[in-house]
């Protein structure tokens, strides 16, 4: 149904999809009142945007629960970690629990890739981070010696670096409890990025800090900041690692400061640490996901050009700006599965009156299909802030998301099979 672009719904949860504009298409209506698959008064969420929430056959999602909000997590506080039927009426049951978590990326829980039984998260065993492995038929839990940032989609290994690294010097993206031993050292050797086979638990050490901080940003040496590695993803054939080093001039005081002051370079590398190239050399990278094995769409400003999502083909200077009008704000964006890459599955961060925009975008046609808009209370703001974090299950036919326009933190989903499938 072709709708005129002043045309409007609402919902009885305040939500909205409005029809995005352009100048050369209008969007068809997409609203559909959102599936909430969790209930308070515990506050429930999955995560980051880019890992399998959901298994292979669409029935089971995974999701975190927790009894308190609007405060940082310390190292005594537990999150619970539950399996949820969708097909038996949303019920949750615990699988575990774990002591090392954060409010944005939660504690990497996920499926793991390739499996229908086997899921993963990180924990803590005393003074160390590890991660466990459960298998849903079993109830088996296995200990692995480290904990994962990303996994490989082959499934056969994970990727790793330092939390309490990150926790030191981007407060909300790591875990409490264990202080980063080289927390005076502004590019140890010691630590950085590492591999870790998911049968056996061996890991190999890939690149260090003081690796990266020896090569110098845009002609000027950073050596002498204060380096750590994020956001790691590894590439669709599972051959090469894409990772953002971040540096900074100096250790932070408070929390406003977590959220600036730092400079950010895309880097991509083989799985045995080799072939490194500087994708993105600009220091404005931000959200990003492999398109395919060569390519990978991010949010960034290159070097001489606009704020946008770029298209960049890996280990060349080709680049192509994606959405240019529809996708004119940072968010977390990934492509629509089973779709070809065709659909682009995206959020923002909150507008003046602090909704959250969740919104398909069509690349061939310049489609965009506002999904709904979500109101975010002021006090879920920095650290344990709720961004929606949308991510679509295995079939690329429902979008999930975490959201607080309810009045809690709770998590969503929406039927998109009428939208991409057409």
């Amino acid at each position: 149904m072709m709708m005129n672009r002043r045309t409007f719904m609402r919902s009885s949860v305040a939500c909205s999809a409005l029809l995005a504009t352009g100048p050369a298409w209008i969007g068809k209506t997409a609203y559909k009142t959102p599936v909430r698959i969790t209930k308070g008064p515990s506050g429930h969420w999955f995560g980051y945007y880019d890992k399998w929430q959901v298994d292979p056959s669409g029935r089971f999602a995974l999701g975190c629960r927790v009894g308190f909000e609007e405060r940082s997590p310390l190292g005594s506080d537990k999150l619970e970690i539950g399996l949820i039927d969708l097909e038996e009426g949303n019920r949750w049951k615990k699988i575990g629990e774990t002591n090392a978590w954060g409010w944005q990326q939660s504690c990497m829980l996920q499926w793991i890739p390739g499996s229908s039984q086997e899921v993963i998260w990180n924990d803590r065993q005393g003074d160390t981070y590890v991660s466990r492995t459960y298998h849903i038929q079993t109830e088996q839990t296995r200990t692995l010696p480290e904990p994962i940032y990303t996994l490989a989609p082959n499934g056969s290994f994970a990727i790793g670096t330092a939390f309490n690294r990150i926790q030191n010097l981007r407060p909300g993206y790591g875990y409490a409890g264990i202080s980063d031993p080289y927390q005076h050292i502004k590019a140890p050797d010691e630590i950085g990025l590492y591999t870790m086979d998911l049968k056996t638990g061996s890991t190999t050490s890939l690149l260090s800090l003081a690796d990266l901080a020896a090569i110098p940003h845009l002609g000027e040496d950073v050596s002498d900041n204060w380096h750590w590695f994020n956001h790691l993803l590894v590439s669709p054939d599972s051959k090469r690692l894409l990772f953002l080093h971040r540096w900074r001039p100096e250790i932070l005081e408070n929390q406003i400061m977590a959220r600036t002051g730092f400079v950010t370079r895309m880097i991509t590398v083989d799985t045995a640490g080799k072939d490194l190239y500087v994708a993105d050399p600009s220091g404005n990278s931000s959200h990003f996901v492999w398109r395919d094995p060569n390519h990978i769409l991010v949010w960034t400003r290159p070097v001489g050009k606009q704020n946008g999502f770029w298209l960049i083909k890996d280990k060349t200077k080709e680049m192509e700006l994606i959405g240019e009008e529809a996708m004119d704000r940072n968010g977390h964006n990934t492509y629509v599965p089973q779709t070809n890459e065709e659909w682009v599955l995206n959020d923002t961060y909150p507008d003046k009156e602090r909704k959250i925009t969740l919104y398909l975008y069509h690349i061939p046609s310049n489609r965009k299909v506002i999904l709904g808009k979500f109101h975010s209370p002021e006090r879920f703001v920095g650290e344990w802030r709720c961004d929606l974090h949308p991510r679509c299950d295995q079939q690329g036919r429902r979008v999930f998301f975490d959201s607080t326009h309810e009045g809690s933190r709770q998590m969503y989903y929406l039927d998109i099979s009428d939208i991409v499938g057409s």
